[in-house]
């Protein structure tokens, strides 16, 4: 029996690429205020607010790399971000990468600067993300600031609209 619906590959792909940004915003919507700039147990590694940064930063540092010729994004200031100001940067480089992931899926299959091609640079981008969530999920609980349990098991709904009761 053949399949009728065959989603386009690349259109999957860069789905794919705007759930994990979603999922990322989810959890950075839901963050106790107070827990943004905690400082970190026995003052050792980043505050949340520098993750954030820094998942954004790396995402500038790609575009300059990939998108030579382009308007390239601002890096954040890991000490003064706000969580507002983190998530419009954050959905511009997602916008940004969308664009360089697009036409290197659709093209020749490599990104420029990325080794082996658009698809290990999507899961990159992906595994990236996905382990600073991580980080900021641990750090908020030990910051005692615990991430909500319906928004922990909402970061796996991949398939459904992201809320909270």
């Amino acid at each position: 029996m053949q399949n009728t619906f065959a989603p386009s590959l690349p259109r999957a792909l860069l789905n794919a690429f705007h759930t994990n940004n979603r999922i990322k915003h989810y959890l950075i919507d839901h963050l106790p205020a107070a827990a943004w700039k905690a400082s970190p147990p026995e003052d050792k590694g980043r505050t949340i607010q520098a993750i954030v940064a820094h998942m954004h930063n790396v995402r500038v540092m790609w575009l300059t790399s990939a998108a030579k010729g382009s308007k390239i994004l601002n890096q954040l200031d890991r000490a003064k971000v706000t969580a507002p100001q983190a998530l419009r940067a954050m959905e511009q480089s997602r916008e940004a990468l969308s664009v360089v992931l697009g036409r290197a899926i659709t093209a020749d299959g490599h990104v420029k600067g990325f080794r082996p091609d658009a698809i290990g640079f999507l899961a990159y981008l992906i595994v990236h993300d996905a382990h600073h969530r991580g980080q900021i999920t641990m750090l908020a609980r030990q910051l005692g600031y615990p991430v909500p349990q319906k928004v922990m098991f909402g970061m796996g709904e991949w398939n459904s609209p992201l809320t909270v009761g």
